[in-house]
């Protein structure tokens, strides 16, 4: 199968020592060659930076859309689900370390070229598919490849990115989604540099792009760690910048932190410190603000920032009441909600379905 090929990338330059500069990504990691950047995926070979998981995948999954997160981007509907290996960073918290900090391929069991995940999500009834588990920006080329093979069926695509990706990428990475969940992973340079190995100022250059330049649906996900990211001044800083530079409308989810990796001495985040989030974001100007891997109802649901009535409500990913027209506005006062919404919401509830090709 070609697609199980190294795969010839562009995102690259020769360098005067003889190696090559990998440009994908702010790290920027000079290779020579057979070297592989800190993503683990990305490798000289025959003096070219290739990409060695095109068409390889670490599984499939239906999920509601909702897991994603985005509760603003066709509500309760299915979202076929895959990841490769690797990651450009080095979180010490990684939820998902078996996978983005795996250095084994073996792991890659599922082949599937970009058509073959197009054609099993339409089979299967997906309104979009998402680039997930670990971060799709270093496998930009299968992504990229996937997301124009679902075009051509309909289908949408999401990116779930920590958005550490250089200038010049963007532009053919987001060009090709619909919607993107950027891990905003704290609000300063100290956690970016101890706790993910990278740093703040990329993260808010692509939240900025996506906003300003695209029409990505996006949302924004803020993993609270307690003790690291947790603080109200971070906090507060954080909901500030988002309200100057990206706007009120922007959906803002708290996520809850469960020790992991090598962070398993971390306490797990409180549904309390969940709340007090919430309250702070919506007090400094945020308009929709959730809580996340918590049982919440009232946190979970939309509601209209305008009169205040429930819009959509959620327990867990199972939709309740719905108060949208077909056009999007709240029934009880026209004001416009912003998102992307069919007429009716999707029924899919809180199903994860294991997929195979």
């Amino acid at each position: 199968m070609a697609g199980l090929q190294n795969f010839a990338t562009g995102y690259w330059h020769q360098l005067e020592d003889g190696r090559v500069q990998c440009d994908l990504c702010p790290r920027a990691c000079h290779l020579k060659e057979g070297q592989r950047g800190l993503c683990f995926v990305r490798m000289r070979e025959n003096d070219k930076v290739v990409l060695t998981t095109y068409g390889r995948s670490s599984g499939f999954c239906v999920d509601p859309v909702e897991k994603k997160p985005l509760n603003h981007f066709f509500p309760g509907t299915p979202v076929f689900s895959f990841g490769t290996a690797g990651c450009n960073l080095s979180c010490k918290y990684c939820q998902n370390w078996d996978m983005s900090k795996s250095r084994e391929m073996d792991i890659l069991a599922n082949q599937a070229t970009p058509e073959h995940i197009a054609n099993t999500a339409r089979k299967l009834g997906c309104r979009s598919v998402a680039y997930t588990y670990n971060d799709p920006v270093i496998f930009l080329e299968y992504a990229v490849d996937t997301a124009k093979a679902c075009h051509e069926q309909d289908i949408k695509s999401v990116a779930v990115t920590a958005g550490y990706i250089s200038a010049g990428a963007r532009e053919e990475f987001f060009s090709c989604m619909d919607a993107a969940n950027v891990d905003l992973k704290g609000f300063s340079e100290v956690f970016y540099r101890k706790l993910t190995g990278g740093h703040l100022q990329p993260v808010l250059d692509t939240l900025k792009y996506l906003k300003h330049e695209t029409d990505v649906w996006l949302e924004i996900t803020n993993l609270l760690i307690p003790g690291h990211n947790d603080s109200v001044d971070e906090l507060k800083r954080m909901v500030d910048w988002i309200v100057s530079e990206l706007g009120s409308n922007v959906p803002l989810h708290f996520s809850a932190f469960h020790p992991d990796y090598k962070m398993r001495d971390v306490p797990p985040t409180s549904p309390q410190a969940l709340t007090r989030a919430r309250q702070i974001a919506m007090e400094h100007g945020l308009h929709y603000v959730y809580t996340g891997n918590v049982h919440d109802s009232a946190g979970g649901s939309t509601w209209c920032h305008q009169c205040g009535e429930l819009l959509i409500e959620r327990d867990w990913y199972v939709l309740g009441k719905w108060g949208l027209d077909e056009k999007g506005h709240c029934a009880s006062c026209g004001e416009k909600i912003p998102g992307v919404f069919d007429a009716r919401p999707g029924n899919w509830g809180a199903k994860c379905l294991q997929a195979t090709l």
